[in-house]
């Protein structure tokens, strides 16, 4: 298959990269219509969402931090559509329309590719403007009133010309949670995307095409609710169970797989993102000029319910944000294949952020949030209607220049070094006006210690150098070994979500810039095929430190509602990777992929604790720290959390899966009928920044089956069922705010069924 990993159209077996492809046909077979579903496909990649803004992209453990969300928060794994960079990772979460392929890079790219690819890069290519006339349909029907229908269109508008390509998709189904309280059905799903493209052959030597697209999600989401509880540090009287009870409520069910909940905010996560670019392609003939300029916007209208019961501790919780950006990038490849190939380079970045944050304390906020030992704790007036009204603002500009040579020393032996240079300015803008329920902003220190107002203004700015050289050599037709060395860089970042308190409700200043990551990799690759190439088997082994790893960590003092970025001293991953194909005859294929990554803290030394290790009062020489999970017991100021696993990454994780399919005549057609299974594991891990008893998700498998019948390139009808067995798994678990000892989940999706036809013309 050929793909353009290297910003050139190669050969995926002859480019020394670990690079898994997925071709449009195995999407739609697979039902693999967005990154979150693609992870099954992947093991290597792991994507968690709490809703789009709260959302995180890894690859071999790395990526984004995971946990809370904060708009200073930098990527690692770089999203691309139709070469155009996607910066916020929400933007990432649209259904795939129209798709030719998905290549998934693995391993720092931070040379062709950028700042943000510390981790790897998802780049997806949409299928484009034809010359001869094409359309197909799609539509699937199943159970939870699940409807998605795609359909595209593409021809000449001027013969040999201009040509116009046109897409939309629609998905809809009903939520798999249902809400006593509010008597409706949650976490449902609710797309619509419209997709275009005009390609201008300006010349013999000069393509332009005109890309513009838009999609909205407009969902009732995003619910987390009571998985299970564990015991904090706090009195028992200020654990979950205790406080509860004080106000005799009881949640609907204490099996989360019952999927049933009653919390009683209003949920919504309302997204409208698109834009446009135009890509130029200049045949100058031993090169080609590729200039891809592109404008982009994401509006986020959210609302959620951060306690996760039906108790009104936090009413009102929603951080509405609109989000643009603009780049350009102007590059220059050799054609062909030279004894020096070359790719050199400019890129510019500009984006904008205002997040408008709001945030309501009810009648039970109190006995929650507060510290168990003051008085206030018992008085519910002090926190009712106590309110935070944040304005966030963020701007960020990055320029870079890059080249990557590739010297082909022999026909079979190859180096190829690459440099980028990078500038990285950030500025941002974060003020919280809070008020107690009288509209008063005298606050004392109970009411500070839940929602302190605040007001910095962080700035950032710093010149990076990444580099990489890979040495490959061509053993046969069908074998090449490679051996890669990467210097990449994850640009330093803002805290913009609030920042920690000191010991009198303070707002720590210190904590509002945290440090660029530096990256080191090393790599070792083997790319085969034999049996004339019915039989495909790839490996890789990687080690990757990190210095200055960047954190999403929740401050432990009581009350504290949310996450902020801190950096870790040191994190190591490594692991080893195997992809593989089959085919033995031409009615039967099969794959299997797997990854064994090993990703931990190496030093981090004053992490917060875990939840069996807080709540309680700071422990002293006098009153050293008490046994994890001592009620009232004396709660350590930080943990050291070295050589623990990094939250997110399962150990082990494998994909897999078969085709067989029996010839037959349809209506006087050449036709298949086929039965395909793909199946995909992943062993247990860390749901907290700093690893848990209490939240560690276990391991699950997953096994998906298709039947039906299809004739090549014109249609294709099949019947489906995705978790066949009903397998019972989080996506993710997190804990309630105030060291309750409450612990929430997102449970996967149940068994889901249904039909789909296609038509192709």
């Amino acid at each position: 298959m050929v793909v353009s990993a290297r910003r050139r159209n190669e050969t995926g077996q002859r480019v020394p990269i670990a690079i898994s492809v997925i071709g449009g046909q195995a999407l739609a077979d697979t039902g693999t219509y967005n990154v979150g579903r693609l992870t099954q496909l992947q093991p290597s990649l792991q994507f968690y969402s709490t809703n789009p803004r709260n959302s995180a992209a890894n690859i071999r453990g790395l990526g984004a931090p995971f946990g809370l969300t904060n708009d200073g928060i930098e990527q690692g794994v770089g999203i691309y559509v139709d070469q155009v960079y996607y910066s916020r990772i929400a933007s990432a979460t649209f259904d795939f329309t129209d798709t030719e392929r998905i290549e998934v890079l693995r391993g720092p790219q931070g040379t062709l590719y950028g700042k943000n690819t510390t981790a790897g890069a998802i780049n997806v290519i949409t299928r484009a403007p034809s010359f001869s006339p094409e359309a197909r349909v799609e539509l699937t029907g199943g159970n939870y009133d699940f409807f998605q229908g795609k359909a595209s269109i593409s021809g000449p508008l001027i013969s040999d010309k201009l040509a116009l390509r046109l897409s939309t998709s629609i998905t809809s189904r009903r939520g798999t949670i249902f809400n006593e309280r509010q008597n409706e059905f949650q976490n449902s799903q609710d797309n619509v995307s419209v997709r275009g493209q005009l390609l201008l052959r300006a010349t013999d030597n000069l393509d332009l095409t005109l890309y513009g697209d838009y999609s909205r999600q407009d969902p009732i989401c995003c619910v987390q609710y009571y998985a299970r509880v564990g015991t904090t540090q706090r009195p028992l009287s200020r654990q979950y169970a205790a406080l509860a009870a004080a106000f005799n409520y009881t949640v609907p069910s204490t099996n989360p797989f019952d999927r049933v909940t009653d919390v009683d905010s209003p949920l919504r996560a309302l997204q409208e993102l698109g834009g446009g670019s135009l890509l130029a392609n200049w045949n100058l003939g031993g090169s080609t000029l590729t200039s891809v300029s592109a404008y982009r916007f994401w509006h986020w209208t959210p609302s959620n319910d951060r306690d996760f019961i039906g108790l009104p501790i936090t009413t009102v919780s929603a951080n509405p944000s609109q989000q643009s950006q603009f780049t350009q990038e102007v590059r220059l490849a050799s054609n062909g294949t030279n004894t020096l190939d070359y790719v050199v380079g400019a890129f510019y970045f500009y984006q904008k952020i205002d997040t408008q944050g709001l945030q309501v304390q009810g009648t039970a906020a109190s006995r929650f949030l507060l510290n168990p030992t003051t008085a206030n704790a018992n008085n519910p007036a002090v926190l009712n209607t106590l309110t935070a009204r944040n304005t966030i603002g963020f701007t960020n500009t990055s320029a870079a220049v890059f080249g990557k040579l590739t010297w082909h020393v022999t026909d079979k032996l190859a180096i190829a070094p690459g440099i980028r240079v990078n500038y990285d300015e950030k500025s941002g803008s974060f003020v919280s006006l809070v008020t107690t329920g009288t509209g008063s902003t005298i606050l004392n220190a109970d009411q500070r210690g839940v929602l302190a107002p605040q007001r910095y203004q962080p700035r950032f700015d710093d010149w990076n150098v990444s580099g990489d050289i890979t040495a490959s050599y061509q053993f046969t037709a069908d074998i090449l070994g490679y051996a890669t060395y990467a210097r990449s860089n994850k640009s330093g970042g803002i805290n913009l979500s609030g920042l920690p308190l000191d010991g009198a409700n303070n707002p720590i200043l210190a904590s509002a810039t945290v440090k660029p990551a530096r990256v080191n990799h090393f790599e070792l690759g083997l790319k085969t095929q034999f049996l004339d190439r019915r039989a495909t088997v790839n490996f890789s082994a990687f080690w990757t430190d990190i210095e200055d790893y960047q954190a999403t960590v929740t401050n432990g003092q009581l009350g504290v509602l949310r996450g902020y970025l801190a950096n870790a001293g040191e994190v190591r991953t490594r692991g080893i990777e195997i992809d593989s194909a089959f085919r033995p005859t031409s009615r039967l294929s099969l794959y299997a992929n797997g990854a064994y990554t090993d990703a931990r803290y190496v030093r981090f030394t004053d992490a917060p604790c875990p939840p069996e290790l807080a709540g309680g009062a700071t422990a002293t020489a006098t009153n050293p720290a008490s046994p994890a999970a001592t009620a009232g017991g004396f709660s350590p100021p930080n943990c050291n959390i070295s050589g623990q696993r990094l939250p997110g990454v399962s150990e082990w994780a494998f994909s897999y899966g078969a085709e067989y399919s029996v010839p037959v005549r349809i209506m006087g057609a050449d036709s298949q009928f086929y039965i395909g299974y793909d199946g995909s594991y992943r062993s247990n891990f860390s749901s907290n920044p700093s690893r848990s008893i209490y939240t560690d998700v276990a391991g699950y498998a997953i096994s998906n089956f298709r039947i039906g019948v299809k004739a090549r390139d014109k249609w294709n009808a099949f019947a489906w069922v995705r978790n066949a067995f009903d397998q019972n798994y989080f996506d993710l678990l997190a804990l309630q705010a105030g060291n309750t000892g409450l612990v929430v989940g997102q449970p996967g999706d149940p068994r889901t069924f249904g039909f789909t036809v296609s038509k192709s013309f």
